[in-house]
């Protein structure tokens, strides 16, 4: 029988991009150099990321903090709707709003979202082969980390919605042999100053 390990996530949202979202804003990087800070002497074995150029520059940054970590990058880790959910499953009040919002994002990220979204959780979730726990960061968007935080807490799969990640916040999930996944950390900012701590959200969500 093949041994299994646990596997430790963690779970980042890129730093602050720029309004055209081509590149990380001046905070942005502050933000990514910080969290690089963060995880110095964190066992990492390897940085994913997205595809897209928020994501990538932040792992690098990050990266150049843990020295002889590998960046790989990955399409299941970008930016995109993971889960459309149904009118029924919505509350009654909310349901119409949010299903207008959704609709308005480009169709390639509703109709591939959901494959990508399943293909996230088998490659970045779960135990891994072999005596060793694993560690591994996954730099992404809010709406593939509030997917995965969702399905460690096995919540509903439109729960997605409304769980917030800051940019360059830090949330760490253990999938462990025989035990249901374990939050043990989620949307931590405490390695960042209170001005780059929830950028571009709005007021009422600041805590």
């Amino acid at each position: 029988m093949t041994a299994t390990a646990a596997r430790y996530l963690y779970l980042t949202r890129h730093g602050q991009a720029s309004a055209d979202e081509s590149t990380l804003t001046d905070d942005g990087r502050r933000q990514a150099a910080l969290l690089g800070e963060r995880l110095r002497g964190v066992p990492i074995t390897a940085i994913h990321h997205g595809p897209l150029p928020r994501a990538e520059q932040t792992a690098r940054l990050v990266g150049e903090r843990l020295a002889g970590v590998p960046l790989v990058r990955s399409e299941p880790a970008g930016d995109y709707i993971p889960y459309l959910p149904r009118r029924e499953e919505l509350p009654a009040e909310s349901a119409d709003e949010t299903l207008a919002r959704l609709a308005g994002f480009p169709a390639a990220e509703r109709e591939q979202g959901p494959g990508l979204a399943r293909e996230a959780l088998a490659r970045f979730t779960g135990t891994v082969e072999g005596d060793e726990p694993r560690h591994e960061l996954l730099v992404t968007h809010n709406f593939l980390a509030g997917w995965l935080v969702r399905a460690a807490l096995d919540a509903p799969h439109w729960r997605w919605l409304g769980i917030n990640h800051a940019n360059a916040a830090l949330t760490v999930i253990r999938y462990a042999p025989g035990r249901p996944p374990a939050l043990l950390l989620f949307n931590d900012t405490g390695h960042l100053p209170a001005e780059l701590r929830w950028t571009d959200f709005p007021p009422e969500l600041h805590v």
